[in-house]
């Protein structure tokens, strides 16, 4: 009779068992199956937007970080949209632009945890100071990042794929409100020995051609529109094959790069300015000259962001001594040119070194100058960031970059009403005779993956 006892006990004591374990399998099933909020970029946004606002509101005003020198107070620039990521079920990313009211701007990574409508900061980690960065991201073989100093990182992760690179690249407009009649001029990038470019597609709500800008030879897409397409999209598809660019002979005369530019004026301030850092390396040759004006830019700009940056006017970036690419090699090209030296500009877009697809932060742009029968290459904006690279970047750019096109001052025909185009980047566009402003956004597909990753 015991032994029966203890065997029915055995029994129950087994079904309340299965019965526990049954229960808390529904609820994990439950729990599992619990249905998370779908979360997009501009949700993140939103969150990343009203935390910052909040405590600027706390702060009296500024966003407050303290760090071992000082104590920052900050005011929202930007948030970077082409870098917002959900890394999981209410877990997501942010990389957002705040000056400092020194006039200092520091790029800063932010972490936060929730759904849509009630996300909080978990970290927050000052990533750059004035575009140079304290540390870069590394992916691991399972796709997540780590943080990585900048002393031990490879020159892949410091923006640099050498060789060649092929990608898929996609150009995509958002058309604004139009009131009346509109016209629109974007950049068609063309197959040179440095790049082979074909459109795969376009897709656009009118009819379109493409121009050719007789000048430097740059190819334009140009087409008119109606308030009826307010909102539609204009997207465009590329593959691309490019090469790392260095010197190279051209049978063009170069002087023509001699001339000024409306936005690029040679000689007065500049001619003396340009004597003044040459020095003696007068007698030195024009690659030496070259250099010298390279390293003083990198030695005395500070890219910021802020004021009259991205015009390219290189009277502003010689008073104020900041900006962003388009400044830094503004001032080159007004320099080199004031000191005899052919120099000219180049626009289009760096494509990330560090991950294979993905949203790309707007355009960039670059210098060539001439010497000893070669065009050099040169990015001093990326040398600034990355004084490590200061070496290969006077000379050499990259396979990671599509141009887009060259020179400044474009006249196509039909051209804007309010004349030639300083650059092309982002597209220009008319509504009547007044200027508007698509949105744009680029983002990119790598053909073949070949970052160095690696497992912790």
């Amino acid at each position: 009779m015991k032994n029966r006892f203890i065997v029915l006990l055995g029994i129950l004591a087994t079904m309340m068992a299965c019965n526990l374990g049954t229960k808390q399998q529904k609820e994990e099933k439950q729990l599992a199956v619990k249905k998370v909020p779908n979360v997009v970029t501009a949700d993140i946004e939103a969150g990343i937007k009203e935390n910052i606002a909040k405590k600027v509101a706390e702060g009296g005003g500024y966003f407050h970080i303290a760090t071992e020198e000082k104590e920052l107070r900050l005011q929202l620039v930007r948030v970077h949209t082409e870098y917002l990521s959900n890394l999981g079920p209410q877990r997501h990313f942010a990389c957002v632009d705040l000056a400092d009211v020194s006039g200092d701007v520091y790029d800063v990574d932010f972490f936060l945890a929730g759904d849509p409508g009630n996300m909080t900061v978990t970290e927050t980690t000052l990533h750059k100071l004035n575009g140079k960065p304290f540390y870069t991201w590394k992916q691991r073989k399972d796709k997540t990042w780590y943080r990585m100093p900048l002393q031990n990182a490879s020159t892949d992760l410091l923006g640099v794929k050498e060789g060649d690179d092929a990608f898929e690249f996609h150009y995509d407009v958002t058309l604004p409100e139009m009131s009346g009649p509109a016209k629109m001029w974007l950049p068609i990038p063309q197959t040179d020995r440095f790049q082979t470019v074909e459109l795969r597609s376009i897709n656009a709500p009118v009819a379109h051609r493409i121009l050719k800008e007789k000048k430097y030879g740059n190819s334009i897409l140009y087409m008119e529109l109606a308030p009826e397409h307010s909102g539609k999209k204009v997207e465009l598809v590329y593959d691309v094959q490019r090469q790392e660019k260095n010197p190279y002979a051209e049978d063009a005369d170069p002087s023509p790069y001699l001339d000024a530019n409306k936005l690029l004026p040679i000689g007065d301030r500049f001619e003396v300015l340009a004597d003044s850092i040459i020095g003696d390396k007068r007698s030195e040759g024009a690659i030496m000259q070259a250099r010298a004006l390279y390293d003083y830019i990198i030695d005395n700009m500070k890219y910021i962001k802020a004021g009259k940056y991205g015009t390219g006017d290189a009277v502003y970036a010689c008073d104020a001594l900041t900006g962003n690419c388009t400044e830094f090699h503004s001032l080159f090209i007004s320099l080199a040119r004031s000191a005899g030296i052919p120099s000219r500009f180049a626009v289009g877009a760096s494509i990330p070194s560090d991950r294979d697809e993905g949203g790309i932060d707007g355009y960039h742009c670059w210098a060539e100058f001439y010497a000893e029968g070669k065009w050099w290459p040169v990015d001093i904006s990326e040398a600034n960031k990355y004084t490590a690279l200061a070496t290969y970047y006077f000379g050499r750019h990259p396979a990671n970059r599509i141009e887009f096109t060259r020179g400044r001052d474009l006249q196509p025909d039909p051209g804007p009403h309010s004349g030639p185009i300083n650059f092309l980047a982002y597209p220009v566009m008319e509504i009547g005779k007044e200027p508007a402003f698509p949105k744009t956004f680029f983002s990119f597909r790598r053909k073949a993956a070949t970052l160095n990753t690696e497992s912790l």
